[in-house]
């Protein structure tokens, strides 16, 4: 089983290092990519469900902000097995690459119904409480929609970091892209979508605080 090669790694550490973020089409093998779909349309009601902002004491429901469904990751089948060991072989090739010290990762279906939206967010809680805690460092995002066309809608509307108004990308989610930024620098945004948009949302954290 080949995972994230060492030129392609290259790129990636390049890019994260050059502009803060790295996108790569067919990033995953065509048949772990049918996989991971197919698991994530033989969820069972209940198994998915609605996104909240937040985490632990100062998570909520806020259907403003976001309306997705969403079901956590774990390696409890061969395909999710699979997935998360090419998301490992990434954390370390990145580690060996930029010192980053990423420690673990977490990811979850993203399911969004028609018109389902994502409003424009960073992906690191703020939590001055609590500074002995695992942080979200490093996003990622890896679709799942096969022949997605621009007037499907969906797109990820990445925003510079200096400006939030100003768009740097604008990305339709299809099939095998795969998409990574820092995750304290860009605020982004899923746009409401005239299809159901599938995909995995993940984080490689560092641990601050402990030792």
């Amino acid at each position: 089983m080949s995972f994230f090669d060492e030129a392609r790694l290259d790129l990636i550490a390049g890019s994260l290092v050059e502009q803060g973020y790295c996108i790569l089409d067919n990033a995953l093998p065509r048949v772990l990519l049918t996989q991971l779909m197919v698991l994530l349309n033989q969820l069972r009601d209940g198994q998915l469900k609605v996104a909240g902002i937040g985490r632990q004491t100062d998570f909520q429901i806020q259907e403003t902000v976001r309306s997705d469904m969403i079901h956590w990751l774990e390696p409890n089948t061969k395909t999710t097995t699979e997935f998360l060991q090419w998301m490992e072989s990434l954390r370390v090739g990145i580690n060996r690459r930029l010192f980053m010290g990423l420690l673990d990762y977490e990811s979850h279906f993203a399911h969004y119904p028609v018109g389902a939206f994502y409003k424009k967010h960073v992906d690191v809680f703020r939590d001055n409480k609590n500074l002995s805690q695992s942080n979200r460092v490093l996003s990622t995002v890896l679709y799942l929609n096969d022949a997605w066309q621009i007037d499907d809608g969906g797109a990820l509307i990445l925003y510079a970091e200096d400006d939030d108004s100003k768009v740097i990308e604008t990305l339709l989610p299809e099939s095998g892209r795969l998409v990574i930024f820092l995750s304290e620098k860009f605020p982004h945004e899923v746009l409401p979508a005239n299809r159901e948009r599938k995909s995995i949302a993940g984080w490689f954290r560092v641990y601050e605080g402990g030792h």
